[in-house]
């Protein structure tokens, strides 16, 4: 099939965002147009996983770029602020 790109595995950083109510958001920041849900974190992957393919067929389907990933990783910290009078 013309234009079809050969079969490869493509990756992307993808974050697993625990949910106070349990289970875990899936973000994929280099595509923000995806976004899941996933029960337990292998829920998630597997979810995860389907979202991406799913956008990337269509894309492949436009005849689209791929989007570049992410350069460096998303960074996690804990801030701390003081709240009260002076």
């Amino acid at each position: 099939m013309a234009g079809k790109r050969k079969s490869r595995i493509h990756s992307y950083v993808v974050v697993f965002e625990p949910v106070a109510e349990g289970g875990y958001n899936v973000v994929v920041p280099a595509i923000p147009e995806i976004c899941t849900f996933g029960r337990t974190l292998a829920d998630a992957k597997r979810m995860g996983a389907d979202a991406l393919r799913c956008h990337l067929e269509s894309l492949e389907k436009q005849s689209a770029r791929f989007p570049r990933d992410l350069k460096r990783p998303p960074r996690i910290a804990r801030l701390g602020v003081h709240i009260g009078t002076k």
